[in-house]
């Protein structure tokens, strides 16, 4: 019984190690994609900033600054400058194109050109990765000199859903490991007995133990037990050989009763003794400082 207590420890400890590096695993492949998504979208701010230097040099403006390139939401950034600029929507429109071709994540994305006083709308249009859905109108037409502001929002490209994905994982796994945790140690905290407990029955060297009829059998010779008796060896038959506990035995026999004597333990014992005496390899032996051990020989 004792070894297959230890290969069920044994797995249960493989099970959770095993656990322990898999969420490992998903830890660091969540950190790894984090990585490198944030790379994506600092290549992404630079080539927005790229896109803000040709629609200068298309108007002209071969000195004035591009200013750092702003993230106002989610997945959109916006694009200012420091001077007033023109642009034709033509040119902007094809600068965009080529530009975010470099972006893997930029296949889809909607651009508005906002009147810097007023936040007003001043062109806008939409590009997607199938060009039929393209939405680009007013082409031709020159737009004034003033300030103008670039909002570019780009669709969802999943990254956010793999995360959640990792986050959500993750979480599972430990939640998993939690539970493996409580129920070994519910389990551990229960009382691993004898499978023939589970029958009430305990054979101790040549004596049967009937705990539920509360008598000694060897042979045809039968010693009735007091129920206090039963209840005392029933503690030593499910751990024989093992050290139990002078408290352990007051504690699970008297306290009910809310009453502790330590003589009427001493007594007990005394008389199990004498009753088990029918077969001499079996011994409650008392351990100096400890407690009590039932000594079950071949």
């Amino acid at each position: 019984m004792h070894l297959s207590q230890n290969l069920f420890s044994g797995k249960r400890k493989y099970l959770v190690m095993f656990m322990l590096l898999s969420l490992i695993f998903v830890i660091c492949a969540a950190f790894s994609t984090e990585d490198k998504d944030d790379f994506n979208f600092a290549k992404r701010e630079v080539l927005l900033r790229k896109i803000g230097h040709e629609l200068l040099l298309q108007s002209g403006d071969r000195t004035s600054r591009v200013l750092p390139v702003k993230k106002i939401g989610e997945n959109e950034y916006q694009i200012s400058f420091e001077n007033e600029l023109t642009f034709q929507p033509d040119s902007l429109v094809n600068l965009t194109k080529r530009v975010l071709a470099k972006d893997p994540l930029a296949s889809d994305y909607i651009v508005n050109v906002l009147n810097c006083h007023n936040s007003s709308v001043a062109y806008g249009y939409s590009v997607s990765k199938s060009k039929k859905d393209d939405i680009v109108a007013c082409l031709g037409r020159k737009q004034p000199k003033a300030c103008y502001m670039i909002n570019i929002k780009f669709k969802p490209t999943g990254i956010n859903t793999t995360k959640s994905v990792y986050l959500v994982g993750g979480l599972s796994f430990l939640a998993f490991i939690g539970f493996i945790f409580l129920r070994s140690k519910s389990v551990k905290s229960r009382k691993v007995l004898p499978e023939s407990q589970h029958t009430d029955l305990f054979t101790l060297g040549s004596v049967l133990f009937d705990a539920k009829n509360r008598k000694l059998i060897i042979n045809d010779k039968t010693i009735d037990l007091t129920s206090t008796e039963s209840r005392v060896l029933l503690i030593f038959a499910s751990s024989p050989n093992e050290i139990i506990e002078r408290s352990r035995l007051q504690k699970e026999i008297w306290e009910d009763d809310g009453v502790i004597v330590g003589r009427s333990l001493d007594m007990f014992i005394s008389k199990l003794r004498k009753k088990l005496e029918i077969d001499p390899n079996i011994k409650i032996v008392v351990i100096r400082g400890k407690g009590y051990r039932l000594e079950v020989g071949d």
